[in-house]
């Protein structure tokens, strides 16, 4: 029996905000099962139902008793006239058959008669009136004797002619009701007519005196009616807990969706341990019968936890329970708490399917988070090996257990995968031997790979990275050259561009077609799935990378070749890139090798050591250069573009070119710095956005322009052991004196180069015997986590040691101040200072005569014979007397005549003109013009060099062999 509840209707427990759950709702406070009874409002009370059903049942019941009410007041008035009547009619018939009725009629004075007797039987029967009349209507008797003889109002033809009348008719005394009944003689003849009436308002009168006594009635019986009306409405809303019947049909709304149409089954159990109700859900979940309904819990089948659950009202949240093969979520809650009726209600949820999905949602969030932590892993450097490598490292244990990364030989060096080709175009001995391939595997043109049919479909990868879980796994080592064959996973993924997968590797053949020994040491080792994934970027494939499992017994599924791809993807971009990077990289190097000095140049000034360490991250435009200078001297440069790259090197060379240029012309440094500064600035205007080969109107290529550069430019000259230098935003120079001790010498540090309108200021010092210059750029001294007073007082630490050779300096500085990873070029010059020896120099002050130079000539050959070089004495004295005299004739002041002894023989002439001689070619007729054409086919060099006091025009000779085959002395 059920106790209220109906299988599809609300009930206590089911719905929105009824309780339901385990946590109840809004409306089912401390759990309970049914909705919290909603307070009373007196605006409200209407729109209840039972406010509604009261207005209803008041309404009936009064429409009923006005209705009776109304029936009884027509029921007596219906009654009275009736009776009024019968009455008219009787009287009318007793006074017309009265004896002597018809003598009255006939006599003399029928008033005079009849008329007391009317008045006597009126009064005593109670009626209106009685009238006696002629058959023609004249009356004899009235109420109202002026009445008399007066015509009677009425129907009184049928009673004329013998019949009686009733009629309700308005007369003399208003409406009533009357009879008029025939006087007839003994022969039947209608003498006289009698009629009797009895008015309405007599008769109204007469029910009237009944309606108080009816009201009384009608009123209790409204009493009593309300009463129980009232009752049945209190009790109606106690069922109904005051709802209107929008909140009532929106509740069965929202229960029947919630019992019928979630995804969640509710079981309400009554206090007899009987099943109330069930939803759709629930059936489904417990699979229960049509008429499970009113059943004990105990019949239906459940699990004995779940039935003992339902059974004893414990409260029970997300209990785990079986229902099958089925998994539910169980929560439970009495609802006899707070008044409420005995039992239980408890919700249902099958998680089976949700820890199946939870499961899907954690594999794919555990994978998500590898390809993240893997685009954080692999690619970490712009090194193909170490990417490749990172890939491996980073698949093992987290995908699988050995992973090897095979690339196109080419790939390694920056170079583009040969289209067409297997990738290599030679075999070195270096190549494994495998089985020779079949002609037949040759791919299409539209093939991904890069396999050369014209080889066979060989495919020859390079073993670029291993990694496994184990050290002794039976694969190819790192760095050898793997021919695969045609019907090996890894050439049928590079031809083809796909993801080849293996799940048993023991069930393919192909694969140990190649090489079936090595197949079966694989196989035999534990190996039993594999997934081979091109390296594909841009459109080119640039090798493949091989997932295998050994301890994992899981073989490789759909969802791993999805994980596979994406990591080979990320992996791929990144080798790309670095390979691009190491093709720009060694293209970079390359020019920034050409550019700079290969070897130095012979000379006896300085005894030079330098070094130059590109950037790790890029090549940069630190420079440097030794360049030889007449008069055996020697220039010393160092310089840094900013910036890393083709466009940096480039500049670099152009800067060093220009230097070399200026340099020829045996300017001062000073000058030679206020020429690079508006070489970089007409270099700025070309390159820039606006000039002939920038991106403006020129349209030219779009070249950056230059950023900064820096130089330091110093002359030294062994023979005063002076030395020239001047700085154009470039960190100062090291001085090591011959004691050890270390001055960063104060040069005027001018703007760097490019920026225009600043001169550039020259700084002269002596430099002792025996002393270290040593040049250097920013690279050396500077670092991210070290300011520059830091790297200087490092410097000066490694430079702080006497005797060195300039050899050991450099290594002594790199070791000090070189960081792990140089962020930046580095160029570090080291040159200890010689003298030329006072026996190979020779001074004459020459007068200004003609005449002397005879004198001179002689001097000079008594020199060249103490010097041995009895040889060049001739083509000395030529030369000399063709300078000197072009001296005395054009030049004023003092002339001055210097031999030096060097690696060839220089001969200088100084005056104080700062008038430059220039060759030209003398006519036949000239007689003068011949003297330095002369003088250049006999000398190997000569030129003019400009002083602050004049210029010096110097020639160079070269020192003939001595009998071992090298120059004198």
């Amino acid at each position: 029996m059920r106790t209220g509840w109906s299988g599809r209707g609300p009930g206590p427990g089911s719905g929105p905000g009824s309780g339901g759950g385990p946590g109840g709702g809004p409306g089912a406070p401390n759990g309970r099962g049914y909705g919290r009874r909603p307070r009373w409002h007196p605006g409200r009370g209407v729109r209840t139902v039972a406010g509604q059903v009261f207005v209803l049942q008041v309404g009936v019941v009064l429409l009923l008793v006005v209705a009776a009410v109304v029936a009884l007041v027509l029921q007596s008035r219906y009654d009275s006239e009736r009776e009024a009547r019968n009455r008219s009619m009787a009287v009318a018939e007793s006074f017309a058959n009265a004896p002597g009725m018809v003598s009255a009629l006939r006599g003399r004075d029928p008033s005079a008669v009849l008329q007391p007797l009317a008045e006597r039987a009126r009064k005593g029967s109670g009626v209106d009136f009685v009238v006696a009349m002629t058959p023609q209507g004249i009356r004899y008797t009235h109420p109202n004797p002026a009445r008399i003889g007066k015509h009677f109002m009425g129907s009184i033809r049928p009673a004329a002619e013998g019949r009686t009348v009733q009629e309700t008719f308005t007369g003399t005394l208003g409406l009533s009701v009357r009879s008029v009944v025939p006087v007839k003689d003994a022969q039947g003849k209608v003498v006289g007519l009698v009629a009797a009436g009895i008015t309405i308002k007599k008769v109204s009168g007469a029910a009237d005196h009944q309606l108080p006594l009816l009201f009384g009635a009608a009123a209790a019986a409204m009493a009593f009616a309300t009463a129980g009306t009232a009752l049945v409405s209190r009790r109606l809303r106690r069922q109904t807990h005051g709802l209107d019947p929008s909140e009532m049909t929106r509740m069965y709304e929202h229960h029947d969706a919630v019992l019928h149409s979630v995804r969640e089954g509710v079981l309400i159990v009554g206090g007899d341990g009987r099943l109330v109700l069930a939803n759709d859900e629930a059936r489904r979940l417990f699979d229960l019968p049509p008429d499970a309904e009113g059943r004990l819990v105990s019949e239906l089948g459940f699990d004995p936890h779940t039935a003992a659950l339902l059974a004893s009202g414990r409260p029970a949240t997300d209990e785990v329970h079986t229902a099958g093969e089925r998994l539910l979520s169980v929560s439970h809650r009495p609802t006899d708490r707070d008044g409420g009726p005995p039992g239980s209600v408890a919700t249902l949820r099958d998680t089976t399917e949700l820890r199946a999905l939870s499961g899907k949602v954690d594999l794919a969030r555990n994978r998500l988070k590898l390809l993240y932590d893997a685009g954080v892993s692999i690619g970490t450097t712009l090194d193909v090996v170490r990417t490749a490598q990172e890939l491996a490292e980073y698949a093992v244990a987290r995908f699988a257990d050995y992973v090897s990364v095979d690339l196109v030989d080419s790939v390694l060096r920056g170079e583009e995968p040969p289209n067409g080709a297997s990738g290599l175009s030679e075999h070195p001995d270096g190549v494994s031997g495998l089985t020779a391939p079949d002609a037949g595997s040759a791919p299409d043109a539209g093939s991904w790979a890069t396999v050369a049919a014209a080889d066979g479909g060989r495919t020859v990868l390079r073993r670029t990275a291993l990694s496994g879980i184990r050290d002794d796994g039976p694969l190819y080592p790192l760095g050898m050259l793997i021919e695969f064959g045609p019907s090996a996973p890894q050439a049928r993924g590079f031809r083809s561009g796909a993801v080849t997968v293996e799940p048993v590797l023991g069930d393919f053949g192909g694969w140990q077609e190649q090489d079936p020994e090595h197949a079966r040491r694989i196989v035999d080792y534990g190996i039993h799935s594999m997934i081979t994934v091109p390296l594909r970027a841009r459109g080119v494939v640039l090798g493949v990378a091989s997932f295998m499992r050994a301890e994992k017994p899981e073989p490789f599924e759909e969802d791993d070749v999805s994980l596979a791809e994406e990591l080979v993807t990320r992996a791929a971009v990144s080798i790309d890139n670095a390979r691009r990077y190491t093709r720009e990289h060694t293209m970079a190097v390359t020019l920034q090798r050409s550019l700079l000095p290969r070897m130095l140049p012979e000379q006896n000034a300085l005894d030079v050591a330098y070094r130059y360490l590109p950037a790790e991250s890029g090549v940069g435009g630190d420079w440097f250069d030794v360049i030889p200078l007449p008069g055996a001297r020697v220039a010393l440069v160092v310089g840094d573009v900013v910036g890393h790259g083709l466009h940096a090197a480039a500049t670099m060379g152009r800067l060093r070119t220009a230097v070399h240029n200026f340099s020829t012309l045996d300017l001062p440094p000073d000058e030679i710095l206020s020429h690079l500064d508006d070489l970089i600035a007409r270099i700025d205007q070309d390159e820039g956005p606006g000039g002939p080969n920038g991106d403006g109107s020129g349209g030219g290529g779009g070249s950056e322009g230059i950023t900064g550069a820096t130089c330091l430019y110093a002359i030294y000259d062994p023979v005063t052991r002076r030395c020239t230098m001047a700085r154009a935003g470039h960190p100062p120079p090291a001085l090591v004196r011959p004691d050890g001790s270390v001055e960063f010498l104060d040069l005027p540090a001018g703007p760097p180069l490019g920026l225009g309108g600043l001169p550039f200021e020259t700084a002269e010092l002596e430099l002792p015997e025996g002393s270290h210059l040593v040049l250097y750029t920013d690279g050396l001294i500077e670092k991210r986590d070290r300011d520059i007073e830091t790297g200087l007082e490092m410097l000066r630490g490694a430079l702080a040691h006497p005797g060195r050779t300039p050899e050991d300096a450099c290594t002594a500085v790199l070791d000090a101040l070189l960081p792990d990873r140089p962020s930046d070029d580095i160029a570090l010059i080291v040159a200890r200072t010689r003298v030329l020896e006072p026996g190979l120099t020779a001074d004459w002050e020459v007068p200004s005569d003609p005449a002397q130079v005879a004198e001179v000539r002689a001097a000079v050959a008594r020199k060249l014979a103490e010097w041995d070089l009895g040889d060049v004495a001739f083509t000395t004295e030529l030369i000399l007397s063709e300078l000197i005299t072009n001296a005395i004739r054009y030049a004023t002041g003092p002339i001055r005549v210097r031999l030096l002894c060097d690696r060839s023989l220089i001969c200088e002439v100084f005056d104080t003109s700062s008038t430059s001689p220039h060759l030209r070619y003398a006519g036949t007729t000239d007689e003068g013009g011949r003297g330095l054409f002369l003088v250049s086919q006999f000398a190997d060099r000569w030129g003019t060099r400009y002083t602050a006091d004049g210029k010096v025009i110097w020639t160079e000779q070269a020192l003939p062999l001595s009998k071992h085959g090298k120059p004198r002395p």
